[in-house]
């Protein structure tokens, strides 16, 4: 015979409320206090960023979309979770490393996971699960997509390329800038169309939760707002170009440029969506009623220990803060210069013109740059150090680059990866081929050294800071660039090779002389 299991009372769930439904009020609030910092980065991105500014509405959808599940939610009682608090202290370190590391990105995504994390803390998992979707939503408030930004450039360039052949006008294309009889175009920033596609998600994602009940649909038509952005932009591309060469460049320039993208992409969005609408699945369509809701089968117990669920929560991201603020306050002096290379077997210190190429790098510490030579053949060095870094100030950024795409003078024209030998161990570093006036074409290879390591991985440089800072070694690093001009196609990838082969053990020795003047 089986015993019916005791259903809670409306009471009982109610005065659970009461006290539950203003502790995760608080928890959440505490939480965007404590990390405020972080969470005002994501705001001010969202301000000073076209791309991002959907930032701001994307809080409210998430609130109006929990408030319009408020009577199926109000049967659940709340109970809280302490194995979320695991999870949201794995999230809490991942913040610090996002800290220590300087990457805002990762930071951001921890806070939002912290936020999320905390729901089901103080509220239990089968709160959590009702309302998942508004709580994933959120995560399309953090600021992330830059990332895909040369890949879109490299696509957009291409297509635009192929199309333009296609129709019959002959096209000269070095890297993003081509050139056709009625003048020159380049592929900047702004052609990526990743504004474009972060939007198409974001919207589109939404619209698929809304619109259908199936799975299935739903993920369909988040892919269909993952490609048809990507195409549009391509097509966007093609058709300002042939509008300028078809008008003789009286059209399609400056703000009609931009403005033109905008009509065609939302036109594009609005026939997505209009073809979308076609399939979609109202409930009541469905020829079945909503699913009831399912009341707990267990009858709510005290509230006191959801409050120390909360309390918990607040502790341990407090404590992640406090371990912050203890290791920013543990800074280096400033260092002003590095520690001049020793000798360098077989080549010599030229006086040959270092400024005819720089590498776009900013906010450094210290900084060497010098000419060598050897049989005729000269290697530029381009050395900048790193220390006490911050979101403002930091090595591997967005901003620190070879070149930026807007260059007038140069262009990259090729990129990848080398292997070589550097200081005696096994070094993979990454390489280009430029592209500048006088049809000059210069090999750079570029890699970085933290505390000690070699690699030319963003990833890994921003790994290896954060597990130095954690280690109480400081963040120095610095960022090792070498170019020579082309003499015959590929030549000079020998000629760096032997330079870096040789300068090995002088910038390491200088590297580390200047990491110990503290």
């Amino acid at each position: 015979m089986n015993q019916a299991l005791p259903m809670p009372s409306a009471t009982a769930t109610d005065q659970g409320w009461r006290l539950a439904l203003p502790a995760i009020v608080l928890t959440l609030l505490i939480i965007v206090v404590l990390f405020r910092d972080t969470a005002l980065a994501m705001a001010d991105i969202w301000l000073r960023s076209d791309t991002y500014a959907h930032g701001f509405i994307v809080p409210p959808i998430s609130l109006w979309l929990i408030w319009r599940m408020r009577a199926s939610l109000a049967a659940l009682a709340p109970r809280h979770s302490y194995s979320a608090i695991v999870l949201f202290a794995a999230a809490g370190f991942a913040w610090l490393l996002g800290q220590l590391a300087a990457v805002n990105v990762v930071s951001q995504f921890a806070l939002v996971t912290m936020l999320v994390l905390a729901v089901p803390t103080v509220l239990g998992w089968q709160f959590a699960r009702r309302i998942a979707f508004p709580l994933l939503f959120l995560f399309f408030a953090v600021p992330f997509g830059d990332f895909a930004m040369p890949t879109l450039m490299d696509w957009t360039a291409h297509f635009t390329i192929l199309g333009l052949r296609a129709s019959g006008i002959p096209v000269h294309a070095e890297g993003l800038r081509f050139v056709i009889p009625s003048g020159s175009w380049s592929v900047v920033e702004a052609c990526s169309g990743v504004r474009y596609l972060i939007a198409s998600v974001t919207v589109g994602t939404l619209f698929a939760y809304l619109t259908y009940r199936s799975l299935t649909r739903r993920l369909v038509f988040v892919g269909v707002s993952f490609v048809v952005p990507v195409v549009a932009n391509w097509l966007r591309a093609y058709m300002i170009v042939m509008i300028g060469h078809l008008s003789g460049n009286k059209l399609a320039g400056g703000v009609d440029h931009l403005i033109y993208g905008w009509v065609f992409f939302g036109i594009v969005i609005l026939a997505m969506f209009w073809i979308g609408a076609r399939w979609r699945e109202d409930e009541l369509d469905q020829g079945v009623p909503a699913p009831a809701v399912q009341a707990s089968t267990a009858v709510p117990t005290t509230t006191v220990p959801s409050l120390l669920a909360a309390v918990c929560t607040v502790l341990v991201g407090g404590g992640y803060v406090f371990a912050l603020w203890q290791i920013e306050h543990r800074l280096a002096p400033e260092v002003s210069q590095i520690v001049p290379l020793g000798p360098i077997s077989g080549w010599q210190a030229s006086a040959a013109p270092t400024d005819e190429w720089q590498p776009k790098y900013q906010d450094y510490a210290a900084r060497t740059q010098a000419t060598f030579e050897k049989d005729g053949r000269t290697v530029g060095l381009f050395i900048a150090f790193y220390r006490n870094q911050d979101h403002q100030h930091k090595m591997v950024s967005s901003t620190n680059v070879l070149l930026h795409s807007d260059d007038p003078l140069w262009v990259r024209v090729g990129s990848g990866t080398r292997e070589m030998v550097f200081d005696n161990r096994d070094l993979r570093v990454r390489t280009a081929v430029l592209s500048g006036p006088l049809s000059t074409r210069m090999a750079v290879w570029q890699w970085y050294w933290v505390d000690g390591r070699w690699t030319a991985s963003d990833p890994l440089a921003k790994i290896y800071t954060a597990l130095s800072r954690l280690g109480g070694r400081g963040d120095d690093s610095a960022v090792i660039v070498l170019h020579a001009v082309e003499q015959r196609p590929g030549d000079s990838d020998a000629v760096l090779e032997d330079f870096a082969r040789t300068a090995g053990p002088a910038i390491e020795s200088a590297l580390r002389q200047t990491m110990g003047a503290r």
